[in-house]
């Protein structure tokens, strides 16, 4: 059986030390889907939901998420991000937003939870300023994609 990482000796948890690693490029990819009526993926696209340009203040709020996430994800390093990409991508035919987070390290440990947590505040986001002209919006598939960096090196999930 492994060794379980962030629990010590009496089990409670820990942090873990990797004081110890050597610094590497660390990046991380993220994706998450936010379906939604075909109408309202529309008026996304035309910004004409009453709470504004939902795109813009999505891909915001998920560049601050990954820079917050040791904040909101208990035993995560904090880390110094050297930079966070949120994109987006229409799905007209599945009245979906497909959303994309990229995030880069120098460091220690990697940025999978930076970005996992950007899509997924992202997604929140979309979901925040679009239920009021839709309540059956969707949040689904929040997965890993990729990282690189450290010891494991790179890991393609798709």
């Amino acid at each position: 059986m492994e060794e379980m990482t962030h629990i010590d000796a009496s089990g409670r948890p820990r942090m873990v030390d990797v004081s110890g690693k050597p610094d590497t490029q660390r990046e991380a990819a993220a994706k998450c889907l936010v379906r939604m009526k075909a109408a309202t993926l529309e008026r996304l696209k035309k910004k004409n939901v009453p709470k504004g340009d939902v795109l813009a203040v999505a891909q915001l709020a998920g560049i601050m998420a990954a820079k917050q996430t040791p904040q909101i994800i208990p035993l995560c390093h904090p880390i110094l991000i050297g930079e966070v990409k949120v994109e987006f991508s229409l799905d007209e035919e599945n009245s979906a937003v497909e959303i994309t987070a990229a995030v880069k390290s120098l460091g220690k440990t990697g940025v999978e939870m930076e970005a996992l947590t950007a899509v997924a505040v992202a997604a929140l986001t979309i979901y925040d300023m679009c239920k009021a002209v839709d309540r059956g919006i969707q949040i689904e598939s929040l997965r890993l994609v990729r990282k690189s960096g450290g010891k494991s090196g790179t890991i393609k999930l798709e």
